[in-house]
């Protein structure tokens, strides 16, 4: 069986990480056919996803990400693939999320 470790630091604050959170839920849902159940809890969520063949975790705090993932043996071939797609869609949400902070050419601040 093959594994999948990540963890992503972020400066979204616990509302802005489950809003991200569920965004990449509901990603992997669409393109990936996983089926996500969240379960909140005061410090930070816990996102279960599995799919024939492909089960883990995406717990989400005030301060980071972190996924783990276990592939079952005939997934295991395709680890480098599954790992860049679950991991990708996370990341294009917190890129989009900082981009959507700091505004144009990201500048942070900036007021008309």
């Amino acid at each position: 069986m093959a594994n999948i470790h990540m963890v992503r630091e972020h400066t979204l604050g616990l509302a802005g990480a489950r809003k991200a959170a569920q965004g990449w839920a509901r990603q992997v849902e669409d393109k990936l056919d996983m089926t996500c159940t969240s379960e909140p809890g005061k410090e930070g969520d816990r996102i279960r996803f599995t799919r024939s063949g492909v089960t883990g975790t995406l717990l989400v705090s005030k301060e980071r990400f972190e996924l783990d993932a276990q592939l079952g043996l005939m997934l295991g071939a395709f680890k480098g693939r599954i790992e860049s797609e679950i991991t990708r869609y996370l990341d294009e949400l917190l890129v989009a999320d900082h981009s959507a902070k700091t505004g144009p050419a990201g500048k942070k601040g900036r007021t008309a």
